[in-house]
């Protein structure tokens, strides 16, 4: 059989660069890394690899913006106005953008086109919220008005993963840029091509040079990553990606004291009980976890089954599972497309293999039928799954579920609770009470009732346990960017006490 080929998108660069105070850069040492097509796992194109040097070239661009550019000094109007067209510009480039992102990522084109969609709104979210943004104001009559005065804080370390690269960027981008701040972007080193989209649409829109810098490259001891994490005039660190990663950032970060926002790993508990839209829930966990490629943070990727129901829904779920079209990216009807790079592969067929002797197998559990190349594992259903299995314990960040039975309410809840994460969960029930009761005591960041994941993007999103640090979304992004100042005016008489004044004694004799 000829090995699988995917239509290659147009206007694709002859090289990926970096992009430091508004020019296009090679690595200061020549250094390239080739980037991977991951339906055939060929090189096509070459991305400079950044190290230290090339980091301290970005944050020194990005801090002389930040000191001696209009940017941070512009009212928020007209950061909010630019911020709009930066979203009309996506907008216009949405096929050309997902198409990359297909390309580059592996991800079917539908859903591409729909984080295209969501990178504009995010940018149109934070331009209209800085505008609305208010402050407190505290008195107290005839003595004082205290106030809070918000200020961009300096430049950003943004920190990107390759699962859906460009809309990731963009939920950083958004409110950093927003609140006033310049910032270094490192994205992924598996998918860096769309993030070389954003140097032209900022020019574009009309973001100052040194604004917005991109520095490609890898993340460990001595490139990008690491470097930019270090750097002593990078305040802050908003970094997406595994939980191992972001306890090296913690560590890293700690002697400069910066602020951190990480959202990390998750291993997403869906409940379904016996009273539940059975085929709501089915439709709504089977794209829970197979969509995106299963490489999504908040998959629902243990799905807990009351055991009055647990037959028919394994039957079903197992059957629904098969019919999912795994196919080249570019197709439009296709629903699971190939995994991001062979490393990954790798790691996401070893965990089928695991699970094999762990549990029962009811669909997929190796590569599809006619994928004999590329990054392809067909969706995948394990049952029956015990809680200390592996395949229920550690994130697998691929199409595979793991289904376990459960009685009791409580049992459920022990069960969700019994991994180290917390990012998300999903509960399916009729009954109110239960459902509110068991949100409230559920370990996880975000939880969704009788609903697939749609996102608020006024809500707090972040995880607990090994899932994250801190929130993002709507104001608690606002709250990240700024530094928060408390003034304090006085008004009146004010009773201040006085040290010093004591009259000398002796002099007082003396007189």
């Amino acid at each position: 059989m000829a090995a699988l080929q995917d239509t290659k998108p147009e206007n694709l660069p002859e090289s990926i660069r970096h992009y430091i105070g508004g020019e296009w850069v090679d690595s200061i040492d020549g250094d390239t890394f080739d980037v991977l097509n991951p339906v055939t796992n060929e090189p096509y194109i070459k991305a400079a690899s950044g190290k230290k040097a090339d980091i301290e070239a970005a944050v020194a661009a990005a801090k002389k913006a930040f000191e001696e550019g209009p940017w941070p000094k512009m009212l928020p109007r007209e950061r909010s106005r630019i911020l709009h067209k930066i979203a009309d510009i996506v907008e216009s480039r949405g096929d050309q953008l997902a198409a990359m992102e297909s390309y580059d990522s592996g991800l079917p084109i539908t859903q591409a086109l729909g984080q295209a969609r969501r990178a504009a709104e995010n940018f149109r979210f934070f331009a209209d919220l800085v505008v609305a943004q208010i402050d407190d104001a505290y008195k107290v009559p005839g003595r004082q008005v205290n106030y809070v005065n918000r200020k961009p804080i300096g430049v950003a370390g943004l920190i990107t993963p390759w699962n859906t690269p460009f809309m990731l960027e963009s939920w950083k981008l958004g409110p950093a840029l927003a609140t006033g701040n310049c910032v270094v972007l490192k994205p992924a080193e598996f998918t860096p091509l769309s993030a070389s989209l954003w140097p032209g649409i900022f020019e574009e829109a009309g973001v100052p040079a040194g604004v917005f810098n991109l520095v490609n490259g890898f993340g460990e001891e001595g490139y990008a990553g690491d470097s930019l994490v270090k750097h002593p005039d990078v305040p802050l660190i908003s970094f997406t990606g595994e939980s191992r990663t972001g306890q090296i950032i913690f560590g890293n970060a700690a002697p400069y004291l910066k602020g951190l926002s990480m959202e990390l790993g998750g291993k997403s508990p869906a409940v379904v009980f016996e009273d539940a839209d059975l085929e709501a829930a089915i439709n709504a966990t089977v794209f829970g976890v197979f969509s995106l490629n299963g490489e999504r943070c908040t998959a629902g990727s243990r799905i807990l089954v009351q055991r009055g129901i647990y037959d028919e829904f394994v039957e079903r779920y197992a059957a629904q599972a098969k019919r999912v079209k795994v196919g080249l990216p570019s197709d439009p009807s296709t629903e699971v497309g190939a995994l991001v790079h062979p490393e990954h592969y790798e790691k996401v067929m070893s965990y089928v293999e695991i699970g094999k002797q762990e549990a029962r197998l009811v669909a997929g559990g190796g590569r599809p039928e006619g994928f004999e190349t590329g990054n392809y594992v067909a969706p995948t259903v394990f049952v029956d799954v015990k809680p200390d299995a592996r395949i229920f314990q550690e994130e697998i960040f691929g199409p595979v579920v793991a289904i376990t039975p459960f009685d009791t309410d409580e049992e459920a809840l022990e069960l969700a609770n019994n991994t180290k994460y917390g990012l998300a969960a999903y509960i399916w029930t009729s009954d109110l009470k239960r459902a509110h009761n068991f949100a409230q005591n559920v370990e996880a960041g975000m939880v969704w009732l009788n609903s697939n994941n749609v996102r608020d993007l006024r809500t707090p999103f972040g995880g607990v346990k090994a899932s994250g640090l801190g929130h993002e979304g709507g104001y608690r992004s606002i709250d990240f960017y700024t530094d928060q100042q408390a003034v304090h005016i006085n008004l009146g008489e004010v009773h201040n006490p006085v040290f010093g004044k004591q009259e000398d004694a002796a002099a007082k004799t003396d007189g």
